[in-house]
């Protein structure tokens, strides 16, 4: 691991939650890439770098494998789990194209008032970045894309809905930032189309607008597809 000192904004508050708290802390490192894929992970640096114990941060660990976004090997201990294959990729997309849809007509449903408030905030801070230097901020895009389609997902209703594609996000996300696939203007105007409609509670039109978010996705995405074949 690289210079994984604790500094302010590493240090996790205490609380009554601290394992999802370092969980939260290293998916956003994942996906942003501060964790390379492969990279080993070690429970004593982690915590001392999140300023908790070994106890949380082992349960984050335990977590994030259960997920495949952390491998674990005997006597090496845990690393960050390479990238997903191309055809994992594929199979990525056929999930969320199944799936995302829906959750967003849900979410137009049953979103409640504070799920909404989140929703806004995400897409509010996108739209600020997207005004500056859009690469020179590309991993906090990503990042806050990921939770974009999480809290979507969350405000469907459904927790196994919520926790599967919750996991298909982030490993798309990370062979997104691999190969330098970044969140443009386009992402963050479709992500303003689903939220109006979500907004507005209308679950066809929120339907239709994750599906062609998504459809446009796999567009932009499929050059740097074929580089890593």
């Amino acid at each position: 691991m690289g210079d994984w000192n604790a500094s302010a904004d590493d240090l996790i508050v205490q609380g009554p939650s601290l394992g999802d708290a370092v969980y939260e802390r290293l998916v956003d490192d994942l996906i942003a890439l501060k964790i390379p894929p492969g990279e080993r992970l070690s429970v004593d640096k982690l915590a001392r770098r999140f300023g908790v114990s070994q106890t949380p941060t082992r349960a984050a660990l335990i977590r994030l494998e259960a997920e495949g976004l952390v491998v674990k090997k005997h006597l090496t201990g845990y690393s960050a789990a390479p990238l997903p294959s191309v055809a994992r990729l594929e199979s990525i997309f056929e999930m969320r194209a199944l799936v995302e849809p829906r959750s967003a007509a849900c979410a137009a449903e049953h979103a409640t008032p504070g799920q909404l408030a989140a929703l806004k905030e995400i897409a509010a801070e996108m739209q600020v970045l997207s005004r500056e230097d859009i690469n020179a901020h590309c991993a906090r895009l990503v990042v806050l894309d990921s939770r974009f389609h999480t809290a979507i997902a969350e405000a469907c209703g459904n927790d196994l809905i919520a926790e599967t594609l919750g996991r298909l996000f982030t490993q798309m996300h990370i062979f997104r930032l691999r190969y330098h696939a970044n969140v443009g203007h386009a992402v963050i105007e479709e992500h303003v189309g689903i939220l109006k409609a979500i907004i507005d509670r209308d679950p066809r039109r929120a339907e239709a607008a994750m599906l062609a978010h998504l459809e446009a996705a796999r567009e932009r995405l499929e050059p740097h597809v074929r580089h890593a074949v």
